[in-house]
């Protein structure tokens, strides 16, 4: 007679193959569809209505922010020339004044339209948010995003500003991007660069190209981690100081970049949205990235001029403006 060990063993393997047997035939064949390696499902062909998640398509970058700050009908009334997109932060109060008083000013052409947009986050203290609010208030020409605003954001804010363009202002022919602490020679930028009277091109971009490659090292202010970015160069980018590009390209960065690993250096971001884009950035000269010692003549021929204090840019645009009869 058998033991009561052998008789529990023999109905746990019954019970078992039971339960196997049972699953086997009433699993979905769906299911099993759904879960199969990519280069199975080239040999399933799948029912009209069934569609398969493609991981490709999938945003990597959501850019799941909402605007807490917008100028939303800036565009409405006429459709501007240029749109300058300016990178500040909540203390530059100060330089957004200079800019809205000297290059920035929006009434300074009276046969072309420009907008004015300071771009920014939002700051771990609330008192210079609500000053930020306020300044908002009166100017009109400020537009947040909920995001930190850090250095380590700036990619952000930048794609927050392509995000502005393409949805509220996307017929608008061109586009700036530039920071707090840039002196714009506007003649040079609106008649000898865009020049309003020929055909608005298309797919276009230009500033400082930089053929460069990721630097390493862990004390740099631009250091890069291999794991981020293992490639040994960039590809082509503009210094991230000033760079100009039509219109439609504002909506086309931006749509890649929910496809495109977030970088936090946001010149080179951009020139990664670029190369996906196919679209290569045009050198330009005039775009000078450093500091210049001011002189007429010198500053006549550039675009931008980098680091330069509220001040000086008040005394840059006064001198520049009260001698446009002298000649160089």
């Amino acid at each position: 007679m058998p033991s009561k060990v052998s008789c529990l063993y023999l109905l746990t393997v019954v019970c078992w193959a039971s339960a196997l047997w049972y699953l086997s035939i009433s699993r979905p064949t769906s299911t099993y569809v759904s879960h199969m390696s990519v280069s199975i499902r080239k040999t399933v062909k799948p029912h009209k209505n069934i569609t398969f998640t493609n991981i490709r398509t999938r945003p990597l970058n959501p850019h799941a922010f909402e605007f807490v700050i917008n100028e939303p009908k800036k565009c409405e009334s006429a459709t501007p020339f240029l749109v300058i997109l300016i990178s500040t932060t909540h203390k530059e109060f100060d330089a957004r004044q200079a800019i809205r008083e000297t290059w920035g000013d929006e009434s300074t052409f009276s046969d072309i339209r420009i907008l004015t947009i300071f771009l920014l986050g939002i700051n771990t203290d609330a008192v210079l948010n609500q000053m930020v609010e306020q300044e908002s208030q009166i100017f009109h020409d400020i537009v947040v995003e909920n995001f930190i605003d850090s250095y380590h954001n700036l990619t952000l804010k930048t794609m927050m500003g392509m995000r502005w363009v393409a949805t509220f202002c996307p017929k608008a022919q061109y586009i700036m991007k530039t920071d707090s602490d840039i002196f714009v020679n506007m003649d040079n930028l609106i008649y000898k660069l865009l020049k309003p009277t020929t055909k608005p091109r298309r797919r276009y971009f230009t500033g400082y190209v930089i053929n460069g490659g990721p630097i390493r090292d862990m004390r740099s202010k631009w250091y890069m981690p291999r794991d981020l970015y293992p490639e040994n160069k960039y590809p082509p980018f503009c210094s991230g100081t000033g760079y100009v590009f039509s219109a439609d390209v504002a909506e086309l960065i931006y749509k890649t970049s929910l496809h495109t690993r977030l970088l936090h250096l946001e010149d080179v971001y951009v020139g990664l949205c670029l190369r996906k884009l196919g679209i290569h950035p045009y050198q330009n000269s005039g775009f000078n990235h450093w500091k210049m010692a001011y002189s007429l003549c010198r500053y006549r021929r550039v675009i931008t001029v980098h680091q330069i204090s509220p001040e000086e840019m008040h005394r840059i645009w006064n001198d520049m403006s009260s001698k446009k009869h002298l000649r160089c």
